[in-house]
């Protein structure tokens, strides 16, 4: 399928890693010109290693999604460097790295840098990049939230509290945007192998019993096995697939949608 995006303009938050590598790779695989956005010092490092291959120019800008300074900056530098940005993809996010069932085995210490990095980060990016769109009347914005926001996941109830925040305001900013021509929407992913869930499922894997410990591969994938009806991991590039996919103009009636990519884990009606 022809999804028309050679040299567009592309930001990836939190595209050094995990997920947000994954969507960055793509859009690279389909020509764009992307930028990576991301806390890491090794975010231009992963921008050359995308670029590498002889395509589409790409630029690594190193952010923190709460200070709205650092991202004005790499707002400039792109702009600068790559052009006027067509998509946004917001996939920074952090989570407690405890097992917060029952809740009070998290103390609201913990909570603070999650909110932030999570409701306020996105809250910043959609500042500091929705004019841009908005004056261009035309672009898409795809934020990653999470199954865990739909169905209140006792794992780590700052993390679920979070992504059910970015799903409302990523509908909010969709009605705002929508007269513009700008679309917004949101990707779910469920049970991926990446750092930060892996950190989440390791501090899950150690309530159990001294007696009766598996190692942590064989009781994940038991786990799996029995939470999903198509019985695997989603993998990073399963993600990507579906928030080019919203990203380009084969999705052009769609805004304001909640995307779960999760093996039939969630399914609504």
């Amino acid at each position: 399928m022809e999804l028309n995006l050679e040299n567009h303009v592309v930001v990836v938050t939190g595209g050094a890693s995990g997920i947000g590598r994954a969507v960055a790779d793509l859009f690279a695989a389909e020509r764009c010109k992307v930028a990576i956005w991301d806390l890491a010092p090794s975010v231009a490092g992963v921008a050359g290693e995308l670029g590498a291959g002889g395509g589409a120019p790409t630029l690594g800008c190193q952010v923190d999604v709460t200070r709205l300074e650092t991202l004005a900056a790499a707002l400039a530098a792109t702009e600068a460097q790559l052009g006027a940005i067509d998509h946004v993809v917001h996939a920074a996010a952090i989570g407690s790295g405890k097992f917060g069932f029952p809740f009070t085995n998290l103390a609201p210490a913990d909570w603070a840098r999650v909110l932030e990095v999570n409701i306020m980060g996105m809250t910043n990016v959609a500042h500091v990049l929705a004019p841009g769109l908005v004056a261009r009347k035309r672009g898409t914005m795809v934020f990653l939230a999470s199954v865990a926001g739909q169905i209140g996941s006792q794992t780590d109830p700052p993390y679920s509290a979070s992504k059910a925040a970015n799903i409302n305001f990523a509908q909010c900013l969709a009605k705002d945007l929508a007269p513009h021509g700008v679309r917004v929407n949101t990707v779910c992913p469920g049970m991926v192998k990446t750092p930060l869930n892996e950190a989440v499922w390791r501090a899950w894997h150690e309530q159990q019993p001294a007696g009766t410990a598996r190692s942590y591969e064989d009781w994940a994938g038991e786990k799996i096995r029995a939470l999903l009806p198509l019985g695997r991991w989603q993998t990073p590039a399963d993600i990507a697939n579906m928030v080019v996919f919203l990203s380009s103009e084969r999705a052009a009636q769609m805004t304001g949608q909640t995307v779960n990519v999760d093996g039939g884990f969630v399914m609504h009606w």
